[in-house]
């Protein structure tokens, strides 16, 4: 199977496959995640940071992103008393790609938290709670949600549900059908917490199966397996270059209804494989 090359410029967000997680209050953690086969690092200031080190956790995401570095946040959720000193922070901070927002339950937490933030921050909602599935399409119609994520080991303990994959398919499927039905990227799936590599490739391969197209990563180590599986294989991509080759870049040669959408699915492999760094 085809290994991506790790590229030296980021990958676009809306198909980045890779997430790693790193706690704030672990700074000498922040560049080996930055270094690694992660297509993007979030720095996470909500459960990794018990409450009386958040300030100092702030302070060295600030001292790392000062030196041109740059990261994903994850921020508290909008009921506790940190989310306001959360995004206060972050207002005027270089080098923020974009906000995860913890334990979103509602459009309004959306669009609150963009309000804050400068215009046009990418947030990622971060769906943990039964009573943030059952707003998921609400949520990822919200004017300002960029993509979605599954806390899927909150959601668990939330709701009492295994890590099965069947007891989890349900919550998987519908975070996908609300991100297709309001036309924002593929979700991005929870993390598989140990460092079973076994595990890792099945839960990814589960992912695939499922629709999601990133994974969130609680080790660095997790991100060039992930990569590698939620990307297109060689088989997909000398199956899509014969359907080009056949029926032509523009559909020159389509004499068929069923070409069209052979050739609009061809047309997205060659163009994930390019933007990994396959082709």
């Amino acid at each position: 199977m085809h290994t991506p090359i790790i590229r030296s410029e980021p990958i676009d967000a809306a198909h980045a496959r890779s997430w790693v997680l790193v706690p704030a209050n672990r700074p000498e953690s922040f560049a080996a995640a930055a270094s690694s086969a992660a297509d993007a690092v979030i720095v996470d200031l909500e459960d990794a940071v018990v409450p009386a080190q958040k300030p100092r956790a702030r302070e060295a995401l600030a001292a790392w992103l000062s030196n041109g570095a740059h990261a994903w946040v994850r921020i508290n959720d909008t009921t506790t008393p940190f989310w306001a000193d959360d995004v206060a922070f972050l207002s005027g901070l270089q080098g923020v790609d974009g906000v995860v927002l913890a334990k979103t339950e509602n459009p309004a937490q959306v669009q609150a938290t963009a309000e804050h933030l400068p215009p046009g921050t990418r947030i990622i909602a971060l769906v943990e709670t039964a009573l943030g599935m059952t707003a998921v399409h609400d949520i990822a119609r919200a004017p300002a949600t960029f993509r979605l994520a599954f806390g899927s080991g909150d959601f668990r303990r939330d709701t009492g549900a295994h890590a099965t994959f069947l007891a989890m398919a349900c919550a998987r499927s519908q975070l996908v059908i609300a991100s297709r039905a309001a036309a924002l990227p593929a979700p991005i799936d929870g993390p598989t917490i140990g460092l079973e590599g076994t595990t890792l490739v099945e839960d990814t391969e589960h992912a695939v199966e499922m629709g999601l197209t990133g994974r969130l990563c609680m080790h660095s180590e997790h991100a060039a397996v992930v990569n590698r599986i939620l990307s297109p294989t060689d088989a997909d991509i000398l199956w899509a270059r014969e359907v080009i080759d056949t029926l032509g870049e523009h559909g020159e040669h389509v004499s068929a209804g069923s070409d069209l959408p052979r050739l609009a699915r061809a047309r997205r492999i060659t163009g994930l494989a390019a933007l990994y760094s396959m082709l």
